[in-house]
C-alpha cells in the first residue's frame, strides 16, 4: 500500500506518522513542525528572552544534540547566542566517545564548546572512583544519584565560566514523566512540588534553567534526529543498569501501552500539583560552604562530597544526611585509584 500524502505541503509522500497526533507528514514538515512546537515553547513560556547567552548542556546523546540543533535553527529568531557546555565525568570507556561526538557537532556548527571536568571541580573525585567507593560500601546503586547531583553543579559552572546568563537542557517529556514518577513512588514530596513548570527561574542567584523539549516525546526527538541526519553517541552509560530511573521508565511504558496520553498527563500533573501548607518544604537558604540553594546547612552536593571524603558514602544518601549536620568538617581524602572498577 502506498504512503499517503504528507497532511502539510500536500506535495511530497507522507514518511510517519506523528506518535501522538497521527498526522501523516513527509521529513521535511515534520521537522518544520517539530521547530515550531519548541520555538512556542520557549516564546510562550518566556523562557529565553533577547539577548540571552545560553548554555546548552551537551553530552552527545541524542537529546541535547537535537535541543542544540533545534536552538541554532532558532537563535536568529529569538534573538539569542550559544555556548555548548559538556561536563567530563570521568567515566572510562564511556565518556571519551561522547565527548567526541559534541567536539565533532560544536565544528560542524561554528559553536563554542567548553569542557569541564568533575576531577578538576570536586578534588580529584570522578564518577569511575565515586563508583569504587560506593561499591565499597554497599551502594553502588547510588551512582546515578551522586552523578545527576554533581553533574548539574558542574554544568552551572561551566555556565558561569562562560558568562551565560541561562542554562538549558535537553529532557524530553519521558524524562520528565519518569521523574515525576520516582518521586511519587518515593513518596518525595518536596522535589514533586519543585518539578512542575518548564524550568527554575534562578533563585538565591543560580542562574535560570529551562526544558525547551520538555514537551516533546522521545519518539519524535529520534526522529527529528533521523531526518536531520545528526550525528549523536547512542551507548548507554555504564553505570545506567543499576539506576531506579529504569524501573520507573519500565512503569512508564507499560503505563503508556495502555493509555498513550499517560507521558504528558505526568508531565501537566507536575506542573499542576499543589501541597497543603503544612507539606510544603521550607524556603531554600545559602549552602554554609559554597553559597548555593540548599535546604539544610548543606547543598546536596557539598553533602554527597563530605560523605566521599569521610569514606561514609552512605550519610550523603537519603536519611544518612542527618548526620552530616552533626559531625565536624571532613577531613582530607583523596579518591580511591587502585582497585579496579567492579564490571555492573
Amino acid at each position: 500500500m502506498p504512503a499517503p500524502q504528507c497532511a502539510s505541503c500536500h506535495k511530497a509522500r507522507a514518511a510517519l506518522r506523528r506518535p501522538r497526533s497521527g498526522q501523516a507528514l513527509c521529513g521535511a514538515c515534520f521537522c518544520a513542525a517539530f521547530e515550531a512546537e519548541v520555538l512556542h515553547t520557549v516564546v510562550a513560556g518566556r523562557l529565553l528572552p533577547p539577548g540571552a547567552v545560553v548554555a546548552v548542556g551537551a553530552s552527545g546523546g541524542k537529546d541535547s544534540t537535537v535541543l542544540a540543533h533545534v536552538l541554532r535553527e532558532l537563535a536568529p529568531r529569538l534573538g539569542i547566542s550559544l555556548h555548548l557546555v559538556a561536563v567530563d565525568e570521568g567515566i572510562g570507556g564511556y565518556r571519551d566517545a561522547a565527548l567526541a561526538a559534541v567536539r565533532r557537532q560544536a565544528a560542524r556548527w561554528e559553536l563554542p564548546l567548553t569542557v569541564v571536568a568533575y576531577a578538576d571541580l570536586f578534588g580529584g573525585w570522578t564518577m569511575d572512583a565515586v563508583a569504587r567507593s560506593t561499591a565499597d560500601s554497599g551502594r553502588s546503586r547510588a551512582c546515578c544519584t551522586f552523578c545527576g547531583v554533581l553533574r548539574r553543579r558542574a554544568l552551572e559552572e561551566g555556565a558561569r565560566l562562560v558568562g551565560a546568563t541561562h542554562v538549558v537542557t535537553g529532557h524530553n517529556a519521558d524524562d520528565m514523566a519518569e521523574t515525576v514518577l520516582m518521586n511519587f513512588l518515593r513518596g518525595d514530596a518536596g522535589r514533586l512540588a519543585r518539578g512542575g513548570g518548564l524550568g527554575s527561574p534562578g533563585e538565591g542567584g543560580a542562574l535560570p534553567r529551562c526544558r525547551p523539549l520538555q514537551l516533546a516525546s522521545q519518539k519524535e526527538v529520534v526522529l527529528y534526529a533521523h531526518f536531520r541526519r545528526l550525528d549523536y553517541f547512542s551507548e548507554e552509560c555504564v553505570y545506567a543498569p543499576e539506576a531506579f530511573r529504569g524501573h520507573a521508565r519500565d512503569l512508564l511504558k507499560m503505563l503508556e501501552a495502555a493509555r498513550p496520553s499517560a507521558v504528558l498527563d505526568l508531565v501537566h500533573s507536575a506542573e499542576r500539583l499543589a501541597l497543603a501548607p503544612a507539606a510544603r518544604p521550607p524556603p531554600p537558604a545559602a549552602c554554609s560552604r559554597c553559597g548555593a540553594l540548599a535546604s539544610r546547612a548543606l547543598c546536596q552536593a557539598c553533602a554527597l562530597l563530605d560523605g566521599l571524603n569521610r569514606g561514609r558514602p552512605r550519610l550523603a544518601i537519603g536519611k544518612g544526611r542527618r548526620g552530616l549536620d552533626e559531625e565536624g568538617p571532613p577531613q582530607p581524602s583523596r579518591p580511591p585509584t587502585s582497585q579496579p572498577v567492579p564490571d555492573f
